[in-house]
């Protein structure tokens, strides 16, 4: 059996199909001698493999396939793997609503197969589909090896019993035939009766619950315990007939009795199968849930985390700026300072003309200087604001797509829950349903076995009554005989054809009720048949939704990647903004070392720096007071920024004033100062 479960599962994995594990535990366990697959509703991948499997010699000697919903290409592919098989000995395939197609396959399974000795077919619909049929009894007139025949509840009229009576004929081997709860009806009865005196094999026949009269029911019984017996034989007298009535009756209210409680217990097993299935779907949905709030909840840490990197990208920003602001002070106190310088000259232009010219060509060297230093750094701080600008864009676009990928998420949550509440909804609905289908049977069960107790009670003592009545006349009539032979023969001849009417009479009473009974049985039968439908739609259903939730896993799975690639992406743009960042700040660094050498080389002017210095430290503070007041304000970070950048525009036309001015006050000084007044200052 071990070797049949490999088989199995390399054939299933050759067809890109996932082994059933259900089928796969019955081929790898022990078994005994019999492969047991009843109610696992195989599917086709799994019918094809095990078709393959079947042919030539197989570990099993019975194989149960009884309940397994199987479909008509599925019922064909198995078969046919059952044509050339030589150990099955026993076939079940109870309760799989067979139809044209499935008939045909049996038919030709009983034309090629020659091990099989047993083949159940209980609770199909061969008996519907008449070419279908007529097919099977073709292939069961072809075969001598099978010697048990079940075919109850499967709508066999009067004509497929006489294709049946036909085939039973020419066959030599069956020994049992199970025929009970069709509706082969008289000319069907008539049919197998005439059949069974040229068919010596056949040992036992059962037609209970077929509108069959009881006389042919009864002549049909005798003859297939005994068909060399003759007619006259076979005939019993009145009190055998009512005890044999009465205990046919109690006997089919017995199996009534017996059906009905199978058929509550087969509902009731049915109806827990489905509540366990749904509790399942209930137990996978919310452990779905559960992995779907860590994925949110771990997407709204990275969230917090891009933003907590944000902030921190935005204050180096704010600190970039605040440090070139300081540059751009320093720069401006050096104009000042070259300024006082220049009216200080003026003032000693006079006595030093020789030493002012000479200092003229040096101040206009350090001013050119000083000139493409302010230059460079504006552009510099016009890159580093380009750069900062278009950091923040793109930090806004993943912004956006982080907020957008939440909600997404977001809302596909929602119509997870949305749709396991439908379901849920469903399922109770077709719980209150179920249950008051139930209670229907149950108490139609009940009323149907009350009303037919007290039948049988009546027709009991009606028939008491009669026997009574009629020993009375038997009295009379024997009392007359000892007077008047003649006088008692005929009367005692009609009393025996009065006789012959209260038999036939109560027979007629007594086939009546059992066709209402099997009436009530049918009907019974059709509300399993649909309660079944329902439930095949249900299962239907949970498979829909465990796709869609597959589907939505493989979804949430996708945004997973797309998160830890923008993840990627945004760790790799922060090194190249730290990177960056790191450039600017050592260029910077160098620029405010050049400016202090500058400002170290004047040693006449370090009281006025040092004010100057404490003027700065001030106003850093109090630029320091207003970014802590902004880090306060993020709500209102991107109106704040388009007024930061009205403030850095309106900042560089007053530096573009500034450098205009310190430029024609330099030109107005180079052209109209005199010389050597600052040799004399020196």
């Amino acid at each position: 059996m071990e070797q049949l479960g490999r088989e199995y599962a390399r054939l299933c994995a050759a067809a890109g199909a996932a082994p059933q594990e259900a089928v796969l535990r019955r081929l790898r366990g022990p078994g005994g001698g019999r492969l047991d697959l009843a109610a696992q509703s195989l599917s086709l991948p799994t019918c094809s493999a095990l078709g393959r499997l079947l042919p030539g010699a197989a570990p099993f000697a019975a194989l149960a396939l009884g309940d397994c919903g199987l479909s008509e290409e599925g019922v064909r592919l198995l078969l046919n793997g059952l044509c050339t098989n030589t150990t099955v000995k026993s076939l079940d395939m109870k309760g799989n609503n067979l139809r044209t197609m499935g008939a045909e396959a049996l038919g030709k399974l009983l034309r090629q197969n020659k091990s099989i000795r047993s083949l159940t077919l209980e609770w199909n619909s061969l008996g519907m589909w008449a070419e279908g049929f007529s097919f099977f009894c073709q292939g069961l007139r072809a075969n001598n090896f099978l010697q048990r025949l079940d075919l109850r509840n499967n709508q066999i009229n009067h004509q497929g019993a006489g294709e049946l009576a036909m085939a039973l004929t020419q066959n030599t081997s069956l020994q049992e035939l199970d025929l009970r709860w069709n509706n082969i009806g008289l000319l069907g009865g008539r049919a197998l009766l005439n059949c069974l005196h040229s068919n010596k094999t056949l040992k036992r026949l059962e037609l209970a619950g077929n509108n069959v009269p009881g006389d042919i029911l009864k002549a049909v019984e005798t003859c297939a315990r005994s068909p060399a017996l003759s007619a006259s034989e076979q005939a019993l007298d009145h009190n055998q007939d009512r005890e044999a009535i009465l205990s046919e009756a109690q006997n089919q209210v017995n199996i009534l009795s017996k059906e009905v409680l199978s058929l509550k217990d087969e509902k009731n097993k049915q109806f827990m199968d489905f509540v366990d299935t749904v509790d399942k779907q209930k137990e996978e949905r919310a452990r779905s849930e559960k992995m779907s709030a860590a994925r949110v909840s771990q997407l709204q840490e990275a969230l917090d985390e891009q933003y907590s990197i944000m902030n921190s990208l935005k204050t180096k920003l704010q600190m970039t700026e605040a440090a070139l602001a300081l540059s751009e002070q320093k720069v401006r106190t050096l104009g000042e300072l070259l300024n006082a310088m220049k009216q200080e000259q003026n003032s000693v232009a006079e006595c030093h003309f020789r030493e002012l010219q000479q200092q003229k060509q040096e101040g206009a060297d350090r001013e050119g200087r000083l000139l493409h230093d302010l230059s460079a750094a504006s552009e510099k701080n016009l890159l580093l604001r380009n750069q900062v600008d278009e950091l923040e864009r793109k930090c806004k676009v993943q912004q956006d797509q982080l907020f957008q990928l939440k909600q997404d998420l977001t809302n596909t949550t929602a119509e997870l829950k949305l749709r396991a509440v439908e379901a849920e909804e469903r399922l109770e609905m077709e719980k209150r349903r179920f249950k008051q289908s139930l209670e229907d049977m149950e108490s139609l069960r009940v009323k149907e076995v009350d009303r037919v107790a007290q039948q049988m009670e009546a027709s009991e003592r009606s028939m008491h009554d009669r026997i009574q009545r009629l020993e009375a006349i038997r009295i009379s009539l024997d009392e007359e005989l000892s007077q008047v032979k003649v006088a008692a023969l005929t009367e005692r001849g009609r009393a025996e054809e009065e006789l012959i009417k209260v038999r036939s009479q109560a027979r007629l009473e007594e086939q009546q009720r059992l066709e209402h009974l099997e009436e009530k049985l049918r009907l019974m039968t059709e509300s399993r048949d649909e309660a079944q439908n329902c439930c095949l739609k249900q299962k239907e259903m949970v498979a829909e939704a465990q796709a869609k939730a597959k589907q939505l896993s493989l979804y949430a799975d996708g945004l997973k990647r797309r998160l830890e690639e923008l993840q990627q992406d945004l760790d790799r743009k922060e090194e190249e903004k730290v990177t960056e960042l790191n450039k600017m700040k050592v260029e910077l660094q160098e620029q405010i070392g050049h400016l202090e050498a500058e400002r170290t080389a004047q040693d006449g002017l370090r009281e006025k720096i040092a004010a100057l210095e404490r003027q700065l430290k001030a106003l850093s503070s109090n630029h320091r007071e207003a970014l802590l007041d902004k880090e306060g304000e993020i709500s209102l970070l991107t109106e704040k920024l388009r007024m930061k950048e009205a403030e850095i525009s309106r900042m560089r036309e007053e530096e573009a004033q500034r450098a205009s001015f310190l430029q024609n006050a330099i030109m107005a000084y180079v052209q109209g100062s005199p010389l050597g007044t600052h040799s004399s200052r020196k």
